[in-house]
């Protein structure tokens, strides 16, 4: 196994990412919304490191099955607060194509929310098509397969506390 982002680096990455969302969203009502289960780790560091009164929210949508995007978008759960009238920052862990990231912004948008913006820790550079550009990244990877730091392979290996290549089979 390959570490391609040490602990140490996440924690730093996690700390300036805090700081510059701080700075944006200063005297704004602001609800983070974590997208379930990779961006549950990243998330959770990431709102104890914002320094302002806000609410946060986990939200669970898949389109993945087998380690494999289905395109097709499954919402799993819904909010506990409505989102009008907020700034909502959508948190995720990695953006591959960025199609689950649009439609979960999408799904927002209509609701009343003044903003709906994105912060996700990892940028994969994938070939083809992006439907998005997050607003905030944490790092920018290759297209390869990572675990770890709340991204798994068959829901193992989330608990690393970095993120790692993930050994072909």
């Amino acid at each position: 196994m390959e570490i391609l982002v040490p602990e140490e680096q996440i924690a730093r990455r996690v700390q300036e990412l805090a700081a510059e969302i701080t700075a944006y969203y200063r005297e704004k009502p602001l609800t983070v919304i974590i997208l379930m289960n990779g961006g549950l780790l990243f998330g959770a560091d990431l709102v104890r490191a914002i320094r302002l009164p806000l609410r946060w929210d986990v939200f669970s949508v898949s389109s993945y099955a087998n380690d494999c995007s289905s395109g097709e978008l499954k919402i799993r759960s819904s909010l506990k607060n409505p989102v009008a009238g907020r700034h909502l920052l959508v948190v995720d862990d990695i953006l591959d194509s960025g199609l689950t990231l649009k439609k979960v912004m999408d799904f927002f948008e209509p609701q009343g929310a003044l903003s709906v913006r994105s912060c996700v820790l990892l940028n994969k550079h994938v070939s083809g098509k992006s439907f998005l550009r997050p607003d905030w990244v944490g790092f920018e990877i290759p297209d390869r397969y990572v675990i770890g730091y709340g991204m798994d392979s068959n829901e193992e290996y989330r608990n690393l506390p970095y993120i790692a290549v993930k050994d072909p089979d």
